[in-house]
């Protein structure tokens, strides 16, 4: 039997929907791929967003930052020393852009002005480490991004 181009056109049209329709269904009916939403209550979350915003500002406008790097240890936050370290309240988001099962909140307890997230919390890769605290009423937020080796 001979083909003619239009037919031939509308088997390649079939095939491909087939393929397309194929994947689709794997990828959500296979419990491999993860289709969860990066933040659970999306909308909730972006209602507070100019809240957020304020905050970042205020950990912005700061002369001295608090620092948050990758030591050998593990994760390390350090608060400039002009802040009094029993008056910094506050909660620390460790969140796992790849996974969520490895996201943990850690509250802000200093020794002198450091805080140190030991390393075998953490898994190698991307951390976004997303701080919030407060200081004599005054509330901040800093964001920060930490690979891990």
């Amino acid at each position: 039997m001979k083909i003619n181009w239009g037919t031939g056109i509308v088997i390649a049209f079939g095939l491909f929907m087939t393929f397309i329709l194929y994947f689709v269904f794997e990828v959500q009916s296979n419990s491999k791929y993860d289709n969860d939403l990066v933040v659970e209550e999306y909308y909730k979350h972006d209602s507070h967003f100019q809240d957020e915003m304020a905050r970042i500002q205020n950990a912005h406008d700061l002369q001295q930052r608090p620092t948050i790097k990758y030591v050998a240890d593990g994760v390390e936050i350090i608060f400039p020393v002009k802040f009094e370290s029993d008056k910094i309240k506050g909660n620390i988001l460790l969140y796992r852009p790849s996974n969520k099962k490895f996201d943990f909140n850690t509250p802000i307890a200093l020794t002198k002005s450091s805080l140190l997230i030991p390393k075998n919390k953490l898994i190698k890769g991307r951390w976004d480490v997303n701080m919030e605290w407060q200081y004599d009423g005054k509330k901040y937020l800093s964001k920060e991004v930490v690979y891990v080796n």
